[in-house]
């Protein structure tokens, strides 16, 4: 059998045609997982803040819970980023067997600007009022 050519320096061009999907599918991991992360912690400071809410029916109260059960966030949640709604008459205080809902949006952006330069995720929480 004769051979047509060297295969030398085959592995090099194959490896070079491969590196960028495997460094897409890398960075693609990464990213989302950071995202995730920030949403399932955001859920979770909005839970926080409406729990606060309906126990003690004080909006600043609520606002300073939600900040603080989302301390990896960077840069952290503002006052402006929380929003607190209510199904009573006056939709700032939370009257009894009302529900109360907080809403947190965070804009996280990306660390490659590969996907865009950032998205925003939304963290609510609805808990009656009083209990």
């Amino acid at each position: 059998m004769k051979r047509f050519g060297s295969e030398r320096g085959a592995a090099a061009v194959e490896f070079a045609l491969i590196v960028p999907i495997l460094l897409l599918l890398l960075f693609g991991i990464i990213e989302f997982g950071r995202v995730y992360n920030a949403q399932i912690e955001l859920s979770g400071a909005a839970r926080e803040g409406v729990r606060a809410m309906a126990i003690h029916n004080d909006p600043a109260d609520s606002r300073l819970a939600t900040r603080l059960a989302a301390p990896s966030l960077s840069p952290a949640l503002t006052d402006a980023q929380i929003a607190i709604s209510s199904t009573g008459a006056n939709p700032a205080s939370c009257a009894p067997n009302a529900l109360v809902t907080v809403t947190a949006t965070y804009p996280m952006a990306f660390l490659t600007g590969m996907f865009g330069t950032s998205i925003t995720i939304t963290g609510k929480s609805v808990m009656k009022c009083g209990g």
